[in-house]
């Protein structure tokens, strides 16, 4: 019974250590100015707003490992989501968002 739950814990801590290690977690700072917070949930990394006008709100999920990421944006003054995706590189993310994948914004974050 002991031996099963220290298997269980090494697993769920070595999961936990591998959404940890990917780059795309951790705190960036957004062209407003604002912090975004970006954080494993489920099987995803949750997009959410610190600071700023719009703090607390959760403005995206992305998909992903390594350097490249997929999923959805929403630009909080709008209110409207749009398909999106992250590319990390160094200390900075650029952020894109895209209407019929045709139409696209993108920004880029950099590291706290």
């Amino acid at each position: 019974m002991i031996r099963v739950t220290i298997l269980a814990a090494a697993l769920l801590v070595s999961a936990g250590t591998a959404f940890a290690e990917e780059p795309i977690v951790g705190n960036w700072k957004t062209v407003a100015g604002d912090t975004a917070a970006i954080t494993p949930c489920s099987d995803s990394f949750c997009v959410t707003l610190k600071t700023g006008k719009y703090a607390g709100k959760r403005i995206g999920k992305l998909q992903g490992k390594g350097d490249s990421y997929t999923g959805e944006l929403t630009d909080p003054s709008e209110d409207k989501t749009y398909s999106g995706s992250g590319t990390v590189s160094g200390n900075s993310i650029r952020m894109k968002g895209c209407v019929l994948k045709v139409f696209c914004k993108s920004q880029t974050w950099t590291r706290l």
